[in-house]
């Protein structure tokens, strides 16, 4: 049976390459312009995404999303897009069938941290938990490796160019904090499509290159 699959977040830097690796005929994508990707697109803003997919009969719904402090320019902006708008995808994509659900977080990500970022990010992974999704797919990636333009943060960058060194002490336990190639990242999650087990499987670095280099998906 075909799998039909929605996603947000295709023109950042993971779902860029994500949506290559997908088949076209069975993607639909939700975007606020036009992607460049010759396939099925609705264009809207975020909160119009979910009434996009009132119509649509799915199996997997996939979530790159994210922005940039630099976009975003405040707090409150930032968790519209991070939070607001996939945990609304992600609602949406349940009521039109999606048993499986993919989205991207981030290393370190828990709902009690005293870091803003990391907390968002682990409350919006709790939410999504409460959703009921059959499978849940959390892609928690270290420090993306690609070209991104002028997105990124000094800091960011500056962890990019040391990443070769730093990753030679990153290992064992603290390999999930490692620099990660957003292609890495993106085959792994291709591979997670349709993955038949139940439950929720969060992914550090170490199971996204064992399944982007053609491992098996948890509870597989």
């Amino acid at each position: 049976m075909a799998v039909r699959v929605a996603m947000i977040g295709a023109t950042g830097l993971i779902g860029s390459r994500l949506v290559p690796l997908l088949e076209p005929k069975q993607l639909l994508l939700l975007s606020r312009r036009p992607s460049g990707f010759a396939v099925a697109e609705k264009i809207a803003p975020a909160p119009q995404w979910p009434g996009l997919l009132a119509d649509e009969r799915l199996h997997v719904a996939i979530s790159a999303l994210g922005t940039t402090w630099r976009k975003a320019g405040s707090w409150s902006a930032f968790e519209q897009v991070d939070r607001v708008a996939v945990l609304d995808f992600a609602k949406a994509a349940k009521s039109a069938g999606a048993r499986q659900m993919i989205v991207v977080s981030s290393v370190g990500a828990d709902a009690g941290s005293s870091n803003e970022y990391l907390a968002l990010k682990g409350r919006v992974e709790a939410d999504l938990t409460q959703l009921g999704f059959e499978r849940l797919d959390i892609v928690r990636p270290g420090l993306l490796r690609g070209p991104r333009g002028n997105d990124r943060r000094p800091g960011e960058r500056l962890g990019i160019l040391i990443s070769p060194v730093a990753n030679l002490f990153l290992r064992g336990r603290y390999d999930r904090f490692a620099a990660i190639d957003a292609s890495v990242v993106a085959a792994a999650m291709r591979a997670l499509v349709g993955a038949p087990a139940a439950g929720t499987f969060i992914h550090h670095n170490r199971d996204l290159r064992r399944l982007a280099s053609g491992g098996s998906a948890s509870g597989a």
